[in-house]
């Protein structure tokens, strides 16, 4: 069986990353602005290198309150400066321990707003331009921050959801549906599967999209995420 890539966020205060960096192979760090701080970001890096698993940051839109998932208005100076503050916030650390960042991976609201809107995502690259040559951006398929990317010569990586249903344009389904999330691991194996063995994901339509993937998100507040991500480190020999 193939190998594949899992990544999971984390740092988000669930404090489930010593459970979970075995069966991982890159994390996603949460930098400050939707969760975590100096102190987990220290305990979360640490685990990543005990664990040889890639680190990577999670920036947000700054908010707190909604944990980043809800897309805010804030001016393009603002959101610049609240990213690269906390790429240095995550970078100093890295530094510290002698470790390298392995790839940035915006999240939530941000992740998906920058995935639709072009003006969106040259703004976020704008704030990471200083680690272009450096670093792997994770981008989902088909998306403005993925064309933007490239056609700003930045190191890419496409991530697909291990435990999340797709509409047919590609997008999430929301989490205000039942049926966003992808709790059973039968269903998630065959999930990833279909994307890994022939570029196709099924959408809650029952429609197959193409799609790539080098890299799977299991989110780590999913209910049952340890055992999601110990069954594929099994299943796929990873």
């Amino acid at each position: 069986m193939s190998q594949i890539n899992i990544n999971c966020d984390v740092g988000e205060g669930l404090n489930n990353e010593s459970q979970l960096m075995p069966y991982i192979q890159s994390c996603n760090i949460a930098c400050g602005a939707h969760a975590g701080d100096e102190q987990t970001m220290n305990t979360v890096i640490d685990l990543a290198i005990l664990h040889n698993v890639k680190i990577g940051a999670h920036p947000s839109y700054p908010d707190k309150t909604n944990f980043g998932r809800k897309s805010i208005i804030i001016s393009d100076d603002k959101l610049i400066l609240s990213i690269q503050q906390q790429m240095n916030a995550i970078l100093k650390i890295i530094q510290m321990k002698d470790s390298e960042l392995h790839h940035i991976k915006p999240h939530g609201a941000l992740y998906n707003d920058i995935a639709k809107s072009e003006s969106l995502s040259l703004v976020f690259l704008e704030a990471i331009i200083s680690f272009k040559n450096k670093v792997y951006l994770y981008v989902p398929f088909n998306s403005d921050i993925e064309r933007q990317a490239l056609k700003n010569g930045f190191q890419i990586k496409y991530e697909a959801f291990a435990d999340r249903n797709y509409n047919d344009d590609l997008s999430l389904v929301s989490r205000t549906q039942e049926n966003a999330l992808l709790t059973n691991v039968d269903v998630i194996e065959n999930h990833i599967l279909l994307m890994l063995n022939k570029q196709k994901v099924k959408t809650v339509a029952n429609n197959e999209k193409h799609i790539m993937a080098d890299t799977f998100c299991v989110h780590s507040d999913t209910q049952n995420a340890i055992e999601i991500v110990k069954q594929l480190h099994k299943k796929f020999s990873i």
